[in-house]
């Protein structure tokens, strides 16, 4: 540890004074940040420090009389939707190989959880993704916005694929912590303080910050620094992968991390030591392709388990729910009315927003190709997170001038459309539906703010560009990209 040398004034020199106000807006910032805390922060919303907590007794959970009777799978979701949905996809196939009830998600806030970078080796830990995962749900259900992932997209072709269980999140907190989440979604700041610290304790027993407790819990430690799950590659179990941190990252970051191939259900399957507990939690199930490999997962085929590859081909696309779908598609054909051409322009976030030359490149293409054809007036739908008020001077600005030759549309939040598809989605509640547990018995009513689905604009905008039948101009590099070329390619506008 590095120590700092001070030197001792000479005697002689006058000591200097502080000055009264700099004591004083000390002081006041104190009280300011001590009164924050304590009305804004929720006891539940406190980071928990390593070295803050005890090694505990057997918790009740895992004692026999308490241990409920299937067994579940969590894990941590994280970054935006598109990402969420990859990972939901990938928890669904691990589920079914492991034989156990997927605990069903909440939508999170776009990057509310971030995961880090697999192949800088710089991710955070699985306990400290599974705490911020679950601060983050506590923290929706609190301010009434919970949407559960079952809400957004349609899971009953696979609920009713009888070797696929669901279980909605809250209903699973319920069962497992022994509460009722009915009064948390309140503006009232007098919730009990007992409801926080038992979801408190909860939260940080079931993120693996106490470990884990056989036959109970198996928090598991594996990421993608570490392990590439697999799946009946008996010559591969236990092998090298064949990405692994260079020379040059090694000595930079101080890297010790070996990548192994593993067989999940070897691993955590029958006969393993994880095979006996109730919940198993997963960190981050996000995978990508990498260098030849695959940062985390690379189960893409299972040749000898039938079932496993029927499940592989239904989760490649699941769709949005039918309310969401009804209002692309009426969005197409009532306002739009007529062919037109997708263009879905990621500008503002992340890598995308130093490189809008090359992102209105392509649309600029396809539009010339199209006037090529002989249409007077092509309609455009512009799926973009630039504001309207910031289109003068980019190329968007000089098309929406340009109004012989274009029409462009566009759907925005406070849209009727969009406030009318939110309160069906939340009139339906597909979440609370998902397995045997129903929300009478476990203490849940449906609470909802004005503004709990928001998001519901980015998965009306991807429908209507999947019906777009003069082409799609995608933002390269953008999952929701992909994930619009995907419902393109499952034709979810025809019938």
């Amino acid at each position: 540890m590095e120590t700092e040398t001070f030197i001792r004034p000479n005697n002689k020199s006058k000591k200097k004074q502080r000055s009264p106000l700099l004591t004083f807006l000390f002081l006041f910032t104190l009280i300011l940040l001590f009164f924050y805390f304590k009305n804004f922060i929720s006891p539940s919303l406190l980071p928990l420090s390593k070295k803050s907590i005890p090694i505990i007794p057997r918790p009740q959970q895992c004692n026999p009389e308490n241990r409920l009777q299937e067994k579940f799978m969590w894990y941590a979701p994280h970054s935006g939707f598109s990402n969420q949905l990859a990972e939901f996809k990938n928890a669904i196939l691990m589920a079914k190989i492991l034989n156990r009830t997927l605990i069903v998600p909440p939508v999170l806030d776009h990057h509310a959880v971030a995961l880090g970078s697999c192949p800088k080796f710089r991710v955070l830990e699985p306990n400290e993704l599974r705490y911020l995962v679950w601060n983050h749900s506590i923290q929706l259900l609190r301010d009434c916005r919970y949407v559960s992932m079952a809400d957004i997209v349609d899971l009953s072709p696979l609920a009713s694929y009888s070797t696929v269980r669901f279980i909605d999140f809250r209903a699973f907190v319920s069962s497992w912590c022994g509460v009722n989440l009915d009064v948390i979604c309140s503006k009232n700041q007098n919730i009990p303080s007992s409801l926080f610290e038992s979801l408190r304790q909860c939260g940080s027993l079931l993120s693996g910050y106490y470990g884990s407790f056989s036959g109970c819990l198996s928090a598991l430690k594996e990421d993608c620094r570490t392990t590439v799950w697999t799946y009946k590659k008996d010559d591969e179990d236990g092998a090298l992968d064949s990405f692994q941190p260079d020379d040059q990252l090694r000595k930079k970051k101080k890297i010790s991390f070996i990548r192994r191939r593993k067989d999940v259900y070897k691993a955590l399957g029958p006969g393993s030591a994880a095979e006996s507990a109730t919940v198993l939690a997963f960190g981050s199930l996000f995978t990508a392709p990498y260098k030849g490999s695959e940062s985390h997962i690379d189960i893409h085929e299972a040749p000898n388990n039938p079932i496993v590859q029927t499940l592989i081909k239904k989760i490649e696309f699941l769709p949005f729910v039918p309310e969401i779908i009804n209002a692309g598609k009426k969005f197409a054909l009532q306002t739009i009315k007529g062919p037109f051409l997708c263009a879905q322009l990621r500008l503002l976030d992340g890598q995308f927003k130093n490189h809008h030359k090359a992102t209105f490149l392509g649309l600029k293409q396809k539009l010339e190709s199209l006037r090529q054809t002989g249409q007077k007036q092509i309609h455009v739908f512009v799926m973009t997170d630039l504001p309207m008020a910031n289109w003068t001077g980019s190329y968007l600005g000089n098309l929406a001038k340009d109004s012989d030759a274009f029409k462009l549309f566009v759907i925005r939040e406070e849209d009727d459309l969009v406030q009318e598809t939110a309160r069906e989605v939340m009139a339906s509640g597909h979440g609370l539906k998902l397995g045997s547990v129903s929300q009478n018995t476990v203490g849940i009513s449906e609470h909802h703010h004005p503004q709990s689905l928001t998001d519901v604009l980015l998965y009306i905008e991807e429908v209507v560009c999947s019906c777009a039948s003069l082409g799609f101009v995608g933002t390269s590099g953008s999952t929701i990209a992909e994930s619009i070329e995907l419902m393109r390619k499952h034709d979810i506008c025809s019938g």
